[in-house]
């Protein structure tokens, strides 16, 4: 390992990034293997920044170049990496939901309950890709603060703060100055991996060989 050695790794993501899921689930699989502990530092990336019009609300209309070959080819590439990972989904994308409200929800919980920030951010990501719930639904998310341990009615006045989006918003430009183009970006130590790695990438990135 590197002499800048850390126990801390940035992941850059959207909840609505079904690649992000699984990217998950093989940091964890690499987690187990190390003897020392693995934090994650997230990073929000905003998916639809192309589409997401002055307001915040998305403009589904836009054509990101996105066709149907693109999306066929996704949904084979998730259902590879599902088996592989031995990840169990509902849905394979999640095209039509906005995950605004759940990256500013998880960027507060983020500052003020670090310790719980894990809980709620897992369960984000289960209740959108194993149990199918639209987590651009504020309700979705008070419930899932609740479960986490976090009172609900902070969540909803954090959602209802215009500088923590505004925050919320810089860290989506920071990603870009950074040189993130795609997630899920792992990065340490000045090196970075995009995409659902598998462990053994990982370790590679972490350990330095």
């Amino acid at each position: 390992m590197s002499d800048s050695e850390s126990d801390q790794i940035t992941v850059f993501s959207d909840y609505v990034c079904p690649f992000c899921y699984l990217g998950r689930h093989s940091l964890s699989k690499y987690q187990e293997t190390r003897e020392e502990p693995l934090d994650v530092d997230w990073h929000p990336f905003d998916l639809r920044s192309q589409k997401r019009n002055p307001d915040g609300t998305i403009d589904f209309s836009v054509d990101d170049g996105k066709d149907e070959d693109y999306y066929a080819q996704a949904k084979e590439n998730v259902r590879r990496l599902q088996e592989k990972y031995d990840v169990e989904m509902t849905l394979d994308l999640a095209t039509d939901i906005d995950s605004l409200d759940a990256q500013v929800a998880s960027f507060y919980v983020k500052q003020e309950y670090p310790e719980q920030w894990l809980d709620f951010d897992e369960a984000i990501f289960t209740a959108l890709w194993q149990d199918g719930r639209d987590i651009g639904d504020r309700e979705v998310l008070f419930e899932l603060a609740e479960a986490s341990g976090i009172d609900p009615e902070e969540i909803e006045l954090a959602l209802d703060d215009e500088t923590l989006r505004e925050q919320v918003f810089e860290k989506f430009s920071e990603a870009h100055e950074y040189g993130v183009t795609g997630v899920p970006t792992f990065a340490y130590d000045g090196y970075a991996a995009r995409g659902a790695v598998p462990p053994e990438q990982l370790d590679r990135l972490v350990e330095g060989f």
